[in-house]
């Protein structure tokens, strides 16, 4: 896609970093979930399991953000269109789902005693999304603050969340390591639950309003 003749050069370099930070986020978050629900898995440690389902919602999102930079390399952009408000519902949805099964998960784990086999998984995990996550906001406050774009700067308020949900998965993960008690990995699906669950109201209530702000950090 060309950009339009009236984009001035230094606004559509930074939108093509913004496209390029976008199509990042997608990526990194589709490995990030494969292999997180994988271990989760075979390791049935809950956390990881729901980190690793957060992780592939969070790509439907990025999916609206990149739809969203296109359209500002055409003209500006106000509010949001009707792909994005119905890739903010349906990730909306999918973060509800998410955390009443993260839930009823955590409740029957809590009860019954299951215990992970490992969470070193989860703490190699966590620690390279929290790198990822971090240079990830760094780059999109810089790159949405040099266009004066509300919606990058929302974008990597956005992150800012992932990147404390990977905080979340490294305490869990880390904390039954070194002490192993059973209701430390139920503990930490349930916060993992609470952010979903916010995720998911930030989500609706974007897509009624249409706003360009993002109040999720």
């Amino acid at each position: 896609m060309t950009d339009a003749p009236s984009l001035p050069a230094s606004d559509a370099r930074l939108l093509r970093h913004a496209l390029v930070l976008g199509l990042i986020t997608i990526a990194y978050n589709l490995a990030e979930g494969a292999v997180s629900v994988a271990f989760g898995m075979s390791e049935e440690t809950l956390a990881l399991f729901g980190f690793g389902v957060d992780s592939f919602v969070e790509v439907i999102s990025g999916v609206g953000i990149v739809h969203m930079v296109l359209r500002m390399r055409r003209s500006p952009v106000h509010d949001r269109d009707a792909f994005e408000r119905r890739a903010l519902r349906i990730t909306g949805t999918a973060f509800y789902l998410l955390c009443c099964g993260l839930l009823v998960g955590a409740v029957y784990n809590i009860a019954t005693g299951a215990v992970p086999e490992s969470t070193l998984p989860g703490i190699v995990i966590s620690v390279l999304s929290i790198l990822t996550m971090y240079f990830l906001l760094r780059a999109k406050l810089r790159t949405g603050r040099a266009l004066r774009s509300d919606a990058i700067v929302a974008d990597a308020q956005c992150t800012r969340t992932c990147l404390y949900l990977s905080v979340v998965l490294l305490l869990s993960s880390g904390l039954y390591a070194l002490v192993a008690l059973p209701w430390i990995d139920g503990i930490g699906s349930l916060a993992i639950a609470v952010f979903a669950f916010r995720e998911g109201r930030e989500a609706f209530e974007k897509a009624r309003s249409g706003a360009l702000a993002c109040s999720c950090h």
